[in-house]
């Protein structure tokens, strides 16, 4: 059996009025610390490729709670490409190499992309300025599913977890970032290391959206498509928690590289959502 990885971060509860919405624990008790484990990740490149590179980038993040792991898995976009879950490794086999040339083909994504218009909306934000982050720490992250909060009344609300980085957003330019990859094609994985063996701990403050459930019902789009967003003008952002990465694994590839994030993975006062990708994982 693999060891159970050692937390290299912290969650820090910091409002008392999420009680109203869940009895989940590392949520409700102000001045909770929950130890926690992240993995950043490119989508298109594999083991030793380039940091830098105009992508979607994944955010995941594991909280061990007293009351067992809940996982949250995340991107640094507002949606994802994709809402049938039986796409997701068609949409993966199209970022991998050519089986025939073994080179990167643009041909095989724009293939898929092009007949799936679902994607059009993540592909505008990968092809944006966000398209390159200037290292893990400055970006966002954003749960790509859509949970159900439930409280001790039993009462619910539909939610979405927000990640914003308390460094600020920074992003490169392709020119910029095709010089750097000429220098170190370890870009992102080394600063994140380096300002946490430094003691400069990188943090992100955790925000919520809530939905009551007559509101999603009464909406012109399915909120529960995750190529969709929920804006922020109709459902503003609520300040929860303090994300804090206060430690660098000791062997990357058990504490991080060969860590599992599931969608499923629940604790109490949190529950799936009607998120067709979710209910997919809870089923399997």
């Amino acid at each position: 059996m693999p060891r159970d990885p050692e937390p290299l971060a912290t969650f820090k509860s910091l409002q008392k009025t999420i009680k109203k919405y869940t009895m989940a624990k590392l949520l409700n008790k102000v001045g909770n610390k929950t130890p926690v484990i992240v993995r950043f990740s490119t989508v298109t490149g594999e083991l030793g490729s380039a940091d830098l590179v105009q992508d979607t980038r994944g955010f995941a993040v594991k909280f061990k709670t007293e009351d067992g792991n809940w996982d949250l898995v995340g991107i640094n976009f507002l949606n994802f490409p994709i809402r049938d879950p039986l796409l997701f490794p068609f949409l993966i086999r199209t970022r991998k190499r050519n089986a025939r040339t073994h080179l990167a083909d643009a041909n095989m994504r724009w293939d898929f992309d092009s007949s799936r218009p679902e994607t059009t909306f993540n592909n505008l934000f990968r092809q944006s300025g966000l398209g390159i982050p200037d290292g893990y720490r400055h970006m966002d992250g954003f749960g790509v599913h859509a949970f159900k909060l439930i409280n001790k009344k039993g009462r619910s609300v539909y939610c979405k977890f927000h990640l914003k980085t308390d460094q600020g957003i920074k992003n490169l330019t392709l020119e910029q970032a095709n010089k750097i990859n000429g220098d170190n094609l370890d870009y992102a994985g080394q600063d994140l290391y380096n300002v946490i063996q430094r003691g400069e701990f990188p943090s992100w403050s955790m925000y919520i959206q809530v939905m009551a459930e007559k509101e999603a019902s009464g909406l012109s789009f399915n909120p529960f498509d995750i190529t969709k967003i929920w804006m922020e003008k109709d459902l503003p952002l609520q300040l929860v928690g303090k994300l804090v990465l206060n430690g660098n694994p000791l062997d990357y590839f058990s504490q991080v590289e060969g860590m599992g994030f599931d969608p499923a993975n629940f604790v109490p006062g949190i529950d799936a959502s009607p998120d067709n990708v979710t209910w997919t994982d809870v089923c399997l």
